[in-house]
């Protein structure tokens, strides 16, 4: 079988033995492998193939490693890999023992930054850039490659502020897609919808005015002017700014076409991009579904109900509400500081206010949940979706810290349903008027286990947890989802006399009663959660044991001190030991001490 040229592109030195005429139909190969390789293993399909020519481009021109390329997010950076010694194993993306999905440092010298989080690049490449400059390296490149919705969001901005006043070796290429993972919203994306190839608005431009030199709007799909382009731009020194315009999902008609379904749409055939079945009868919904269908069930009926998310209304949902309530439903772009004194904003006036933001992300926005919300006490309502572990997205997306970083902050309810009907409720309750402070509802990635979920509303006691099974010795105290993990090892068990089981619901505040019965009645505790161990649930458990002077051995289950990696949800439970199975030997050995 003939060789293709990509199977002779090992590295970047070799992309640059080929003749700039035969580089389109590199391009042409490593958008049909990246398509072959998706197509049945899954990842982001779309942002890859929208920058497969300016991939091919930025190597070619540029020495690296040497000079620095950093993706922001790094859902574009399929091609990166593939051209950068990856090809042969680009097979395990995401997958358990894998590459990774993002750019990472520990994993090739040309992932510069590890990213996954946005709007993290012109930050990072100026400290590279400044840095260059006092290491005597006046010569090295340094290039960020940002979309048009992560330069929206208020840390590109403050990069682009300081940039601008610096001498640094310094490329800022805007990948103008319009599209993040949703379309991207703003006033920016107003000012970049007017720009075209070969046209630039003479007034507003921003970027100028923060003393860049501007270039551009080039085709990112005319490989010999993106080459002719960027070697000129080597030359130049200072801060650069480059505007290319591209298209999400170039090369796949589907992909083009439904740029928000493309951007991870599983499985599909790559011939034509036609999705592959996935036979959804009588599985339950998804918690972010129950979330997005109740919201409107609950808006219809209360006039003060808001809902807020930051770039994130397909994920979390809230699009729902805002077909159906346009007026009090806001996407407010990849800024997750701004949603949430937004949302505080909006409390002091009297609303309801939900901001449906994933838990990797709420990290972003802590100093607003502490000096916005919390100090003041307001009654914002904090959606969490993707807590605990997300799964082949990884490191940067596990929703690991929520339990962690939220139960420190005074005012604030931490409340884990165990399913979907726990979090209907919780809507519910929270929009009672009831509610007098802060309140976090976290609940994972993924499908339920209530098929009949939309049951009446039912009010939830704040700070009560239940009991779902007696015992006589050991007590599982289990917090959120992972609870069906405990109650199917209690079932493999045989539902022992020995263990009880309690869904503690509430995170903060603790339902002190409850563990009063327990601690005082149970000869061992195990606690487990989907959050990490060290300050979590758990934790807080140990600290009521010993504040109030209980004595009994307690065992903490939860995610490890470490950062997790990807694979399937059910691969890193069990590696983090709270799987039924690892379950199942905690509650065996501890049966066995009984004896």
């Amino acid at each position: 079988m003939a060789k293709t040229i990509l199977d002779t592109v090992n590295s970047p030195v070799d992309l640059r033995k080929i003749a700039p005429e035969k580089l389109p139909k590199l391009a042409a190969e490593l958008r049909k492998f990246i398509i072959e390789i998706v197509a049945s293993k899954e990842g982001h399909l779309g942002a890859s193939l929208g920058v497969v020519e300016l991939t091919i481009a930025l190597h070619y021109i540029f020495d690296t490693p040497k000079d620095l390329l950093v993706w922001d997010v790094g859902h574009q950076a399929y091609g990166h890999k593939i051209i950068t010694g990856r090809r042969e194993n680009f097979h395990t993306n995401r997958q358990l023992d894998g590459i990774s999905g993002f750019p990472k440092r520990n994993e090739s010298e040309y992932d510069t930054f590890g990213v996954g989080h946005s709007s993290t690049s012109i930050s990072a490449a100026l400290g590279m850039a400044l840095a260059s400059a006092l290491k005597g390296e006046s010569e090295k490149q340094h290039i960020a490659v940002i979309g048009d919705a992560s330069i929206a969001s208020g840390m590109a901005f403050e990069g682009l502020n300081h940039a601008g006043v610096t001498n640094a070796n310094l490329l800022i290429i805007l990948n103008d897609n319009a599209i993040g993972i949703d379309p991207s919203v703003g006033a920016l994306k107003n000012y970049l919808t007017k720009a075209r190839v070969g046209y630039k608005p003479k007034q507003d431009n921003m970027v100028e005015a923060l003393n860049f030199k501007y270039f551009g709007p080039v085709d990112g799909h005319d490989l010999e002017s993106l080459l002719e382009t960027l070697e000129a731009l080597k030359k130049i020194k200072g801060p650069k700014f480059l505007h290319v315009i591209t298209t999400k999902g170039k090369g796949l008609k589907k992909a083009e076409e439904d740029q928000v379904k493309y951007h991870a749409p599983g499985k599909f055939l790559p011939e034509t991009g036609e999705l592959l079945p996935y036979d959804t009868e009588n599985l339950p919904l998804k918690f972010q579904d129950v979330f997005g269908l109740s919201l409107v069930e609950l808006a219809e009926k209360n006039e003060k109900i808001i809902g807020i998310t930051p770039a994130m209304p397909t994920g979390s949902s809230l699009k729902y509400m805002m077909q159906s309530f346009p007026e009090r439903a806001f996407d407010v772009g990849i800024a997750e500081q701004h949603a949430v004194t937004l949302a505080a904003g909006m409390a002091t006036q009297g609303f309801v206010v939900f901001c449906a933001i994933y838990s990797t992300f709420l990290q972003r926005a802590y100093d607003q949940v502490i000096h916005d919300v919390a100090l003041q006490d307001l009654p914002v309502i904090f959606c969490l979706d993707r807590a605990g572990l997300v799964g082949e997205d990884g490191a940067t997306h596990h929703g690991s810290f929520d339990i962690a970083y939220l139960r420190c902050i005074p005012n604030m309810i931490i409340f884990a349903p165990l399913d979907e009907v726990d979090l209907r409720n919780m809507l519910y309750t929270a929009q009672t008027g009831k509610l007098k402070h802060p309140l976090a509802i976290r609940y994972p990635r993924g499908r339920g286990f209530v098929e009949d979920w939309k049951l009446p509303f039912e009010e939830i006691n704040f700070g009560k947890g239940r009991k779902l099974k007696g015992g006589s010795a050991i007590a599982v105290l289990t917090f959120g989802t992972i609870g069906k993990n405990a109650e199917k090892a209690l079932e493999e068990l045989k539902q022992p006399e020995a263990i009880g089981h309690y869904d503690m619901r509430f995170i903060k505040p603790l339902d002190e009663g409850l563990l009063h019965e327990v601690l005082s009645n149970y000869k061992m505790l195990v606690t487990i959660e989907d959050g990490v161990r060290n300050g979590g649930a758990g934790s807080a458990v140990m600290e009521f044991a010993q504040q109030h002077n209980y004595h009994l051995p307690i065992t903490t289950l939860g995610l490890p001190d470490k950062f997790t990696d990807h694979g399937k949800v059910e691969e890193l439970q069990e590696k983090s030991k709270i799987d039924v199975e690892s379950i199942k030997a905690c509650l065996n050995s501890m049966l066995r001490k009984l004896k």
